[in-house]
Order: structure tokens, then sequence, then C-alpha cells
């Protein structure tokens, strides 16, 4: 019996593949101070005042949900006021179809968020060029989600696993974006980022009340939390 040295293994397949389209890159402005404002059930009258609120408190991405009276106007005023600066980025949340998907971008939406996962509506919007964010709860539905083409993935929602999930997926999955949205408060915010956050989704904390004055204060109180979370993972 030969104990001599064994042939080499071929290489395994990467575990993660790459999509058929270029993936559309995660918006600068949401890489850059690390919150997307969420709005819910905004009128379209409130919703300029809020989001120039959200950019004196350093938020660079507002999205606005689908689904309630107004919406389509909320996003496309807020659009509108602020498409030519370019201070704050705007996109689209609870797209369920691609109807609304169109209906969105139409409107004015730069990105795209999901409440859940469907590979046909993510591949929808990559062959679009639009940043896609679906949401995922599992470590299946999140490497399906990136494997049709997601930018980042929403882990949604992110309070019923806290900090430690992102911070254990990262290790077999490093090269996936998550952003954990749902619950997420000013208080577990440095956690979710010193797990590996790449940006956080914060709706009813930050838009409290939908008063301007207070959205700036949460606002410039959670930017300042992402960025000493950020200086304390990179010493």
């Amino acid at each position: 019996m030969s104990f001599g040295r064994r042939s080499p293994r071929p290489p395994r397949p990467p575990i993660i593949e790459a999509v058929a389209q270029p993936r559309p890159a995660i918006p600068e402005a949401i890489t850059r101070c690390g919150v997307i404002a969420i709005g819910r059930r905004l009128q379209p009258d409130d919703v300029v005042a809020l989001g120039r609120a959200l950019v004196r408190g350093g938020v660079q991405a507002f999205e606005i949900t689908m689904g309630n009276p107004g919406s389509l106007d909320a996003l496309g005023g807020l659009s509108a006021e602020f498409r030519k600066g370019g201070e704050l980025l705007v996109g689209a949340g609870t797209v369920l179809d691609e109807a609304s998907a169109e209906e969105a971008i139409r409107a004015g939406a730069t990105f795209l968020v999901m409440p859940h996962l469907d590979d046909h509506l993510v591949r929808w919007a990559v062959e679009r060029g639009v940043p896609a964010f679906p949401g995922a709860f599992s470590p299946t539905e999140i490497l399906s989600a990136w494997r049709a083409g997601a930018s980042a993935v929403k882990l949604f929602p992110a309070s019923a696993v806290g900090p430690a999930f992102v911070r254990e997926f990262r290790g077999p999955f490093p090269e996936i974006p998550l952003i954990p949205t749902g619950g997420v408060t000013l208080e577990s915010a440095e956690a979710f980022v010193t797990a590996g956050a790449t940006a956080l989704g914060l709706g009813s904390w930050l838009m409290g009340g939908h008063d301007a004055a207070l959205v700036e204060s949460r606002a410039r109180s959670v930017v300042e939390a992402v960025a000493r979370a950020r200086r304390g993972v990179a010493l």
C-alpha cells in the first residue's frame, strides 16, 4: 500500500455565484452615513419638511413606503425637491411587485426596498440598474437574495435576532452586506454596526411623531452613533 503524497483536490466552486448582470452598487449616500430613514404613512404636504430635517441631522437616504394613500405623491414631491441638489437620496419601500416598483421608479425612486424575497422582482430591478434591498431573515433567504442580484440584503425584522446574528452570519458570508431593519433604535445602532452591518434602516423611532425638530435631533444622534461604531471597528 502506498502512503505517498495525495494529489491535490480540485478547487471548490464558489459558494456565492455571480449574477448574470452587473450587480448595482449600494448608493454612496447610504454607505457614507450608514442610515436609511423610513417614512410610513407620510402626507405629501409634510414629507419635504421631514426630508430637510433628516438632511440637517446628517441622514442622506429616505425610503418612502408604498401602499398608503398619498405615498406616490409624497415620493414624487420629495424626489422633485432633492433631485437637483443631491442632498437626499430618495427610494421606495414595501415594494411588493413589478407594478408598484415601476410606479415608484416613475415617481423618482432611485432604490427599491422589499419586506420579502422575490427573486424575480430582484432580477427585474437589476436588469434596470436599480439597487434592490430585499428583505430576508434566514441565511438561506439572504444567500438567495444575494444570488438574485441584491445590492444589499435587508435583515428583517432585525430586532428578532439582534446584532449577534449579524456577527455570526458574517463569518461564512463576509461578502454579503446586511442592512438591519425593524425595531432598530439608537440603543442598538452601534451594536449592529460593530457586528458588521453596512447600514441601518430606521423607521418608527427615527420618524417618531413626524415632528421635524425631533426627527432632526434623532437623525443627528443615530448618525453619530454609526460613526462612533465605525471608528471603533477601524481601531
